[in-house]
């Protein structure tokens, strides 16, 4: 899913996928920022922030190029001035345990398998 700067839901589907997001807000020096959240049943949900920011074309092609008019003129209303960071998004999703273990000395509880949840039983691993 991605949320965007208002917490307007942009995007929600399936992995993998290409999204088109927009750089500005349309507002004069208004960059977009998103926060991209992936889930999975039975891993952590990883949210990653994507934020934009000047590129560099912006300042040093105005500064060679165009002036005062394309830095505060054509590219802050156009939104040609911002590059979103990151370009691409990968994960990496750690699996959610379940265990009823409070001990800290390394010892290792027994638990009976109705008090396992039903969605992480295929996940289980016999010991020999």
């Amino acid at each position: 899913m991605i949320v965007d700067e208002a917490g307007t839901e942009i995007f929600a589907g399936t992995t993998p996928t290409s999204v088109t997001l927009n750089k500005s807000t349309g507002r004069y020096w208004g960059g977009k920022t998103f926060k991209v959240t992936i889930t999975k049943s039975g891993f952590k949900a990883q949210t990653i922030p994507v934020k934009a920011s000047p590129n560099g074309w912006y300042i040093a092609g105005n500064f060679v190029f165009g002036g005062l008019i394309g830095w505060f003129a054509v590219d802050p209303l156009s939104g040609n001035m911002y590059t979103l960071s990151p370009d691409a998004i990968t994960a990496t999703m750690p699996t959610e345990s379940a265990h009823n273990n409070r001990s800290t000395d390394g010892s290792i509880a027994i638990v009976l398998l109705e008090d396992v949840p039903p969605e992480l039983r295929s996940k289980l691993v016999p010991l020999n």
